[in-house]
């Protein structure tokens, strides 16, 4: 394997409380980890204790080559057995303490991903992990089950250039022998998924909360500026959960880095949230999109999930449906019970409508998809907590916590400390909102009317024939308005809908342009006047139906939306590329540099996001460079599996045109070889 621009070596130092391996206690472990462009090598020690007599001890590590390993420094070789997937020492050992140690290689498939080694851009690589579902086996021989709570000490030297974050607190940093040496101190134990690490080019931001606990906000420089609105609340949501739950914060401290092409919006990594760069925002896209349930509910797992942790997937509800619920009540303390209480019913209507479908699920169920364990597990916590009274939820979640902090649970653990402290027998709830693959609409409609005024006078008007937007005049909440004109949007004339443009507030004119069809003469100024909106969604969407409804006036909507960029993910310059580009009478002399850099953004250095939605536009278009090609052949192995569908889904319609195919082949002759065969897999079934 060849050294490139990075060269890392990690030692780690474990305890492991839990032990599924019968007789032994693993005690301590130092790994020295040197990172490849393509892979990783080093050597592991384990410490042990032998309580009884045991015949072998065992290793999780995924599609790994060992070398030279030692019992108490004398090697054991010929002991070994491994299965690509978990290597077992057969050692008959007695009481005692032991160590063994051991060299290994690895080119991971998933769980460590290397972004930024294949382009010439400066100071854009990243290194990080993510290890739930997919284990921290594949990079480092170690334990997958949950069950597993690890103590983590990590000391990392890397590259002097870049910056290590990683579980824990900082204790050291120093330039030693050429490398930056970064020593992480673990207090408490976790279980293995849930240790992280992130390498790259981060400055930072650091506030203290309430109770004095260092929060760490990391972001790229090119994103300073995004600093404030995307971590915006941060502080505020910290300091409420940690009085809500009331169990105080249990690391010793918290951070969150935001890297490139995550595949999730975060991941509550024990003290190190890492979530994806596209929350990193500004103010104008924080209408449209933030970060604030994602931190919410990612830093609510640091209670539930991290502190206590579920025996088995059966338990999942006890990580996502606490997350959720905590993230909503976060949102509550933030927004008010108008936002907390629409926001329910907009969950309860989808899991409303699944249930009536026959796709309801139940929350005991671990095959249940996120939908159910994030939203009904909200719900059953809602619902639990008006049943047994909130100093009775509150005194029960709290006991829960105490007894329970640093082990695996079950949901028996939890409803048994919700009985003791409500004097409630819970059967009848758990049969009902657990058990059961019902969603109890009509138990959940009649809470929310009773909790909202609002939301009651929908129920009672939604059916009544409102033909005028007397309603926008009242002081209701805006998610009242917004579902009623959902309800009746298609008796509205034009002029309705002119006040719906004119309106004050940015999700109404949002949704206005989203249910007009064409836009009528009438409407034309209106419409106009919204190029230039507080929503980039709302930019972007005024654009392409002004466009399509006044051909006359193309040329002067393109003049005045040319320097708009959008989100993160470009949605206003796409789209004003691909406009640019078709349309015949703008800009001739410029369609070249158009044409190129709609074609630019489909490398593999912007966001997925951005290069799935410049694909589209150039197929509609038909507008493929062969250099867009490449990039799309390589999309189809993108670790996103999302991004890596839609890609092989286009590339397979492409394919359908023979001229299109002869193309995609010609191009992939300058490819791999593996990459010429994955293509031709592909394209011909």
């Amino acid at each position: 394997m060849r050294f490139f621009q990075f060269v890392f070596i990690f030692v780690f130092t474990s305890t492991l409380l839990a032990q599924k391996q019968p007789g032994v206690d693993f005690t301590h472990v130092d790994a020295e980890i040197k990172l490849y462009s393509d892979g990783i090598s080093g050597i592991v020690k384990y410490d042990f204790i032998v309580n009884s007599t045991i015949d072998s001890i065992s290793f999780d590590a995924i599609d790994m080559e060992f070398s030279q390993f030692y019992l108490d420094n004398k090697e054991v070789s010929e002991f070994l057995a491994y299965d690509k997937k978990k290597l077992v020492l057969n050692l008959k050992l007695t009481h005692g303490q032991y160590n063994v140690k051991f060299g290994f290689t690895s080119k991971p498939k998933q769980t460590l991903y290397f972004l930024g080694f294949d382009d010439e851009i400066k100071d854009n690589q990243q290194i990080w992990t993510q290890g739930q579902g997919k284990y921290t086996s594949h990079w480092l021989p170690s334990f997958d089950d949950m069950n597993e709570k690890v103590e983590f000490d990590l000391t990392i030297y890397s590259n002097p250039n870049y910056n290590v974050i990683a579980n824990g607190r900082l204790t050291n940093s120093k330039i030693a022998g050429g490398l930056k040496k970064w020593q992480f101190n673990m207090e408490k134990p976790m279980s293995s998924y849930l240790a992280a690490f992130v390498i790259g080019n981060f400055d930072k931001k650091v506030i203290k909360s309430n109770s004095g606990t260092p929060i760490e906000l990391y972001y790229e420089p090119k994103d300073s500026l995004k600093v404030e609105p995307t971590y915006r609340y941060t502080k505020e949501i910290f300091d409420f959960l940690e009085k809500e739950i009331g169990f105080p914060y249990p690391w010793q401290n918290y951070k969150q880095v935001p890297v490139q092409d995550f595949m999730y919006a975060g991941m509550e990594n024990t003290g190190t949230t890492i979530f994806s760069n596209q929350y990193m925002i500004d103010s104008t896209a924080f209408v449209n999109k933030n970060y604030v349930n994602v931190n919410a509910h990612e830093l609510a797992h640091q209670w539930f999930g991290n502190l206590v942790t579920e025996e088995s997937g059966k338990h999942h509800w006890l990580h996502e449906g606490f997350a959720t619920y905590y993230a909503y009540l976060a949102e509550k303390h933030l927004f008010g019970d108008d936002h907390f209480y629409w926001k329910l019913y907009e969950t309860a209507k989808t899991l409303h409508n699944l249930s009536e479908n026959g796709d309801g699920e139940a929350l005991t169920n671990p095959n249940a998809n996120s939908l159910t364990f994030y939203e009904k597990g909200a719900w059953a916590l809602v619902m639990l907590k008006d049943e047994v009274g909130e100093e009775a939820f509150k005194n029960g979640t709290k006991a829960y916590l105490e007894k329970h902090q640093f082990e695996n649970v079950t949901i028996a653990n939890f409803l048994t400390e919700l009985e003791s402290s409500s004097g409630q027998n819970l059967s009848g709830y758990r049969k009902k909102w657990l058990e059961s693959e019902e969603f109890p609409w009509e138990e959940v409609k009649t809470y929310l009317m009773t909790k909202s005024s609002s939301i009651r006078m929908f129920f009672m008007e939604k059916h009544r024939e409102l033909v005028s937007f007397e309603f926008l005049k009242t002081e209701e909440p805006i998610q009242y308005k917004l579902n009623l004109i959902n309800e009746h949007f298609d008796k509205y004339l034009e002029a309705n809908y002119m006040l719906l443009l004119r309106n004050k507030e940015p999700k109404i004119r949002l949704k206005a342009l989203e249910l007009l069809d064409n836009l009528s003469d009438l409407l034309k100024e209106d419409a106009e006047s919204l190029l230039n909106d507080s929503s980039y969604l709302t930019r972007e969407l005024s654009l392409y139906k002004l466009w399509t409804s006044f051909p006359d006036n193309r040329i002067d909507y393109l003049e005045k939306t040319k320097k708009n960029i959008g989100l993160p993910n470009k949605n206003v310059r796409l789209l004003w590329l691909t406009l640019a580009l078709i349309t015949s009478e703008y800009q001739s002399a410029q369609k070249l540099e158009y044409y190129n850099e709609l074609n630019g953004y489909t490398a593999s250095h912007y966001h997925f996001e951005v290069r799935q939605i410049a694909f589209r536009y150039l197929s509609q278009i038909q507008a493929f460079s062969d250099e867009s090609l490449r990039n799309l052949i390589i999309a189809t192995n993108h670790h996103v599996w999302q991004f890596k569908k839609s890609s092989r889904n286009l590339l397979k319609q492409l394919a359908q045109n023979n001229e299109m195919k002869t193309r995609l082949l010609n191009v992939s002759y300058s490819m791999a070889e593996e990459e010429q065969f994955k293509l031709k897999k592909l394209i011909n079934p």
